[in-house]
């Protein structure tokens, strides 16, 4: 993860001194303090800090506070928060093997496929009284994204009537999908053949045109890392910033795929063309996110 840190304006190589450094900076100007008993030990407290250097994006250390008040830090990693709520699906979340770290988990029929991403706000997660895991109603994610790597293409020429027909296409996927998920065999049998008609159709078409033209957007998981998502979407909204410490200049990029808006953070040193509304944005994607609690008491601090 400490590769990401490069995504939010450090892109010079970390060395174990400046890890330390960090971490002792997180400590110190922490704007974002949550606290919560160890669940795993009554007399240690979980702590989660976060210093903002800007536009949602900073640097998040996850530890314990032991009884002499010692800090033990069991990781850090650069975040970004987007304040756009992505999906009203329910979520649920598990623990990552690192320890007090999590994972949030959300189907969504956006993207049609199985969300995954680093839960930042895992206090308040916990302080929601939801220790088994279990699905959570009520709740909404903002989802957002570190990319180290991106690429911006041109869009697809479309008129309005093949839009308007996209989109009453993905209405009725998305129906069906439902359908199929609430136990419709019809519906299964559905997709399945809307599946096999789409690849023979798109196979069809590579023997003449570039996978790019056809392709409009895709959110895929890829590599070993379930949180990691290969990303092809429309730029919605596009903004330049600075990193305060570095003067290093940050893109953010509000990422529409499919039905699903959510913000990627990248450094402009590492974005290949010029990002403009209506154009693509491609690149590999670590997935982050917040839940948003119905108890407005327990609700994170953006």
């Amino acid at each position: 993860m400490h590769k990401y840190f490069r995504a939010i304006g450090f892109s010079e190589p970390m060395k174990a001194r400046d890890t330390y450094n960090l971490i002792d900076d997180v400590l110190e100007k922490a704007e974002h303090r949550s606290y919560i008993t160890d669940p795993s030990d009554e007399d240690a407290m979980m702590a989660e800090l976060r210093v903002d250097y800007g536009n949602g994006y900073g640097v998040c250390a996850v530890g314990v506070f032991d009884e002499e008040n010692d800090f033990s830090g069991e990781a850090l990693f650069p975040y970004f928060i987007s304040e756009s709520v992505s999906s009203i699906e329910q979520v649920s979340v598990e623990e990552r093997i690192e320890g007090h770290t999590y994972a949030g988990v959300v189907d969504d029929l956006s993207v049609g496929t199985t969300l995954i991403f680093r839960l930042i706000n895992s206090v308040e997660f916990l302080k929601y009284g939801a220790p088994q895991m279990e699905r959570i109603p009520g709740t909404s994610v903002c989802l957002s994204g570190l990319c180290t790597s991106g690429t911006v293409m041109l869009p697809i020429l479309k008129t309005e009537e093949e839009i308007e027909d996209t989109r009453e296409k993905d209405m009725a996927r998305r129906n069906l999908m439902n359908m199929a998920r609430s136990g419709d065999e019809d519906a299964m049998k559905n997709l399945t053949m809307q599946d096999m008609d789409m690849y023979a159709v798109i196979m069809d078409k590579l023997q003449e045109d570039d996978i790019y033209t056809i392709v409009d957007s895709t959110f895929m998981p890829t590599g070993v890392e379930c949180d990691l998502y290969s990303v092809l979407g429309e730029i919605d909204k596009c903004q330049i910033t600075e990193n305060p410490i570095t003067k290093e200049k940050i893109w953010i990029l509000t990422i529409m795929c499919g039905d699903l808006l959510f913000k990627v953070c990248i450094n402009a040193k590492d974005l290949f063309g010029e990002p403009a509304p209506g154009r693509r944005f491609k690149g590999v994607v670590w997935m982050q996110g917040v839940i948003n609690f119905p108890d407005e008491n327990l609700s994170f601090d953006l």
